[in-house]
C-alpha cells in the first residue's frame, strides 16, 4: 500500500471509529480501564461517592452549597456533563424534579435514564414526613417523603452501603476497590456516630424555629423540636403575616434559636429573631456550606459545634 492509499484509508469516515478503537487497544487503554464518570446532583452526594470511589471515578457535582437545589436551571453545561456520565447520584424523592428530568431527556444518555445507572439516596432508606395525600394546596410537598436525607448519620450509613453496592455493580472490574473503600468509610463513620451523639446529648429536647424542612432529619436524630416554620407552606416564601403568627407561637412555645441554611435568604429569620429576641444560626447544610466544611465528616462536626454554641 503506497502513501496515498494509506492516507485515503485513514481518512475514510466509515473506518475512523474502528481505527480509533484499534489505536486504543494498541496502547492498552480500553473503556473498561477508564475512570467511571459520576454526575452528582448535590455536594453531599459528590462527597460521598468520591469517598467510596477514590481514584476509580471522576465526579462532577451539578450544584453548589449556596444554591437552592429545588430550583436549578437545566443549563447546556449540565447537559453536556450528564451526556458523558456512567452513573447519576442524587437525593431523589423529587428534590430535583424541577430540572433533572429535563437534563436526562436532553442528554440522551441511556446510562443515566434509569436502572443501575441512576442512584437516588432516598430510595435506600425510610424517609420522614411522607404525606398520606398530596395536592397543590399543601405547597411543595414531596409524595415520597422529605428528600433532605443526608443529615441523619444512621440513614447516611445505609445510603453509603447501597451506593457501594451500586458502584460495584456498574463497574465490576473495580468491585474489589469499591468494597475496600466502602469498608474504610463505614469503619470511620461508625466510629464517628457515637462521638457525635455524645457531644450532642445536651441538645435533646431543645426547641428551634426553622425556615424549611431541610433540617428535619438532623432534628429528628438529635431529639430537637421544631416549634414553627417560617414558610407558611413548604416551598412558599415567608410572609409578614405568617411571621407574625410564628412570633405569637413563640410566646407559648419558646425556642432557643432560629435556624436557616447557608443557601437561604436570612432576612425572614432576622425579622423574626429581632422581635423574638432570639439568635439566628446559619448552618452549612451541605459540604461547602462554609469554609470549615470540606467533607461529610466535617459537615457533622461543624454543624454540632455551631448548635452547641447557641444552646449553652
Amino acid at each position: 500500500m503506497n502513501v496515498r492509499s494509506i492516507k485515503a484509508f485513514l481518512n475514510n469516515q466509515t473506518l475512523r471509529p474502528i481505527i480509533a478503537l484499534a489505536m486504543l487497544v494498541g496502547v492498552g487503554v480500553s473503556p473498561a480501564s477508564r475512570a467511571l464518570e459520576v454526575f452528582a446532583c448535590e455536594p453531599e452526594w459528590g462527597s460521598l461517592v468520591q469517598s467510596l470511589g477514590g481514584d476509580k471515578i471522576t465526579v462532577y457535582v451539578a450544584t453548589k452549597a449556596l444554591q437552592d437545589v429545588h430550583s436549578i436551571e437545566a443549563k447546556p453545561s449540565l447537559i453536556a456533563k450528564l451526556r458523558r456520565a456512567d452513573l447519576l447520584v442524587c437525593a431523589g424523592a423529587d428534590l430535583e424534579v424541577g430540572w433533572l428530568p429535563q437534563l436526562q431527556r436532553q442528554a440522551g444518555n441511556q446510562n443515566v435514564q434509569g436502572g443501575d445507572g441512576v442512584f437516588f439516596a432516598a430510595e435506600a432508606i425510610e424517609t420522614l414526613e411522607r404525606p398520606t395525600t398530596v395536592d397543590r394546596s399543601q405547597g411543595d410537598v414531596h409524595p415520597m417523603g422529605n428528600p433532605h436525607v443526608h443529615l441523619d448519620p444512621h440513614r447516611l450509613q445505609l445510603i453509603a452501603q447501597a451506593l457501594t453496592e451500586r458502584l460495584s455493580k456498574v463497574d465490576r472490574g473495580n468491585e474489589a476497590a469499591y468494597r475496600s473503600l466502602g469498608a474504610q468509610f463505614q469503619s470511620r463513620w461508625q466510629q464517628a456516630i457515637p462521638r457525635w451523639e455524645q457531644q450532642a446529648a445536651s441538645l435533646r429536647g431543645k426547641r428551634v424555629v426553622v425556615q424549611h424542612g431541610n433540617f428535619s432529619y438532623l432534628l429528628n436524630w438529635l431529639g430537637m423540636i421544631s416549634v414553627a416554620t417560617l414558610e407558611p407552606k413548604p416551598g412558599l416564601p415567608p410572609t409578614t403575616s405568617h411571621l407574625t403568627e410564628v412570633l405569637q407561637t413563640l410566646k407559648t412555645q419558646p425556642a432557643i434559636v432560629v435556624l436557616n441554611a447557608a443557601y437561604q435568604d436570612n432576612r425572614p429569620a432576622q425579622w423574626l429573631a429581632e422581635r423574638a429576641k432570639l439568635p439566628v444560626l446559619t448552618l452549612p447544610y451541605t459540604v461547602g456550606g462554609n469554609d470549615q466544611v470540606t467533607d461529610l465528616f466535617s459537615l457533622y462536626d461543624n454543624t454540632l459545634q455551631l448548635l452547641l454554641k447557641v444552646s449553652l
